[in-house]
């Protein structure tokens, strides 16, 4: 703490803020142009040198560029650009308190002691922060729409907002409607944030983010931390990403399907819906390709229609569809736990996953990522599957618990003809082995698989089962790689790769593995890693 000539203590939020270092570094430049004949020669600069400046300043800094120079006032006007973020403004000590606070908590420290620190003076000063950075944030908006309003009208191309909710966000439902029904702008990203350890949701007004939608150029919206406002009328909107979306009706989100009749990408990240109701998606019209269902409180999403959706990503989200629901799809990336196991206690739900369901209704795709976890093996592979993925190229099955029989994926690869590329990554687990699956004999042999990589491997005896049923199956296979110390790491929603630390292999841990994999008369060189 700094100490004044009163010798009061001073709160780090009362001391004056440093500029930023490029403001810094432009007010210098200035210093040495005016330096000689009390000339003011950045006023000099063309337009286009001092817009490449600014471009590389935050937009705090930006506005603050005004009394450098008689030329620099109108500049900010003229950036394609805004991003105003209330987390900017946060100084450091904000961050330490909140380090602070979560600490507390992840130590388990006393009841009482965490209660006093909560309500003491850690909350207080944490709120007050945050009260702080969004009266300043306030003062820019109305600064931008004072601004605007006294000169000519200005264009903008993408407006991003990150603001606590308040009972005042006027200036910033006001911003947001400017900059869609004058300005033009067609990247929009609006995220509320609550008060620290609040669960304050923000609300547009009941006309929703404009007056009106028709004639908008908005492409690309994403909002988080509001109410969900009605969307219909945007008809150029073809990305949109929904974030952290209280409470809302199943109609909210079933309309979002069939109003935005150019929309392409969707995402719904960490969303709720009212009523633990079913989200029925039924839009035969739709344009969507790429669909992405995160996080989301939904008793399940049920697919009737989307018959342009390429792309399907359900992460942790039960998604449930008709035969005919997506013919396009592509990429599936999936995400499912079913049972929790917790200190000596353990909840289990008794839902069996018959893969011929899950699957059998897409043909067509080509890339798919399956992540299904739990403390007790939950698939129920059928001895003669019904299901065919005669396009399905890579395949990866990833965080596969060493609790379950290892062996289940010789389902999908009997059932995939023309997969190249197989990767499954076996990640540890406190749980005791289950049960195995007795697999019936086969005569089948398959002549595309390329590249089989087994990640976490341990030289379990399931694991070396499945080994040796991929080497013996599969023709075209030269090179089977072991990894002991790796994991599957997506790149993207649609991709991977395999990342591993080295691992020495001891001479007598490969001549115990090669003993029990390999054949006489087989040409596969194994890779240990």
């Amino acid at each position: 703490m700094a100490r004044r000539g009163t010798g009061r203590l001073l709160h780090p939020a009362d001391r004056r803020r440093r500029p930023p270092p490029l403001l810094l570094a432009a007010r210098s430049c200035k210093d040495l142009l005016t330096r000689r004949r009390g000339e003011d020669r950045i006023s000099a600069l063309p337009d286009d040198l001092l817009l490449l400046i600014l471009r590389r300043l935050d937009t705090r800094a930006v506005l603050g560029t005004g009394p450098l120079s008689r030329r620099w006032a109108h500049l900010p006007r003229e950036l394609p650009a805004l991003d105003l973020r209330v987390s900017d403004i946060l100084p450091p000590p904000y961050q330490r308190l909140v380090l602070f606070q979560r600490d507390i908590y992840s130590k388990g420290t006393d009841v009482q002691y965490r209660i006093g620190a909560m309500h003491g003076e850690l909350m207080p000063n944490i709120r007050r922060y945050e009260r702080r950075a969004m009266r300043a944030l306030t003062r820019y908006v109305k600064i931008v729409l004072e601004a605007d309003a006294l000169q000519a009208r200005r264009k903008l191309s993408k407006l991003k907002l990150e603001f606590f909710i308040t009972p005042n966000t006027a200036s910033i439902n006001q911003l947001i409607a400017k900059s869609i029904d004058v300005w033009g702008v067609n990247d929009l990203e609006a995220v509320a944030k609550p008060f620290y350890w609040q669960r304050d949701v923000h609300e547009f007004p009941s006309h929703g983010l404009c007056k009106d939608p028709r004639v908008s150029c908005l492409q690309r919206l994403k909002l988080g931390g509001c109410v969900l406002p009605p969307l219909h009328g945007f008809s150029a909107l073809t990305m949109l990403v929904l974030q952290d979306i209280p409470d809302s009706p199943a109609a909210a989100y079933e309309a979002v399907f069939t109003s935005c009749t150019k929309l392409q990408v969707l995402h719904l990240n960490s969303c709720r819906c009212s009523g633990d109701m079913v989200v029925v998606v039924d839009a035969p019209s739709s344009e969507i390709r790429e669909l992405v269902v995160s996080k989301c409180r939904f008793r399940s999403m049920w697919l009737r229609a989307l018959p342009s959706l390429e792309s399907l990503a359900s992460l942790g989200t039960r998604v449930l569809f008709e035969s005919a629901s997506f013919p396009c799809l592509r990429h599936w990336n999936i995400r499912r736990q079913i049972g929790i196991a917790l200190e000596g206690f353990r909840q289990f739900l008794a839902q069996y996953l018959e893969l011929d369901l899950f699957l059998g209704c897409t043909p067509s795709i080509t890339n798919l990522i399956v992540r299904f976890t739990g403390p007790d093996r939950w698939i129920v592979p059928s001895t003669s599957p019904s299901f065919l993925l005669p396009n399905l190229r890579k395949l990866l099955v990833a965080e596969l618990p060493s609790s379950w029989d290892v062996s289940w994926p010789r389902l999908l690869l009997e059932t995939a003809p023309s997969l190249e590329t197989l990767h499954i990554h076996i990640a540890p687990c406190s749980e005791k082995p289950g049960d195995e699956i007795p697999w019936e004999p086969t005569m089948l042999r398959h002549h595309h698989l390329k590249e089989f990589v087994m990640a976490g491997f341990d030289a379990a005896e399931r694991q070396i089962y499945l080994v040796k049923f991929v080497m013996g199956l599969c023709t075209a296979l030269r090179h089977v790689t072991m990894l002991k110390n790796a994991h599957a790491q997506e790149k993207g929603l649609w991709d991977w790769e395999i990342v591993t630390q080295q691992h020495s292999w001891t001479n007598e841990e490969k001549d115990s593995t090669l003993k029990q994999i390999m054949d006489s008369s087989s040409s596969t060189e194994l890779i240990f890693g």
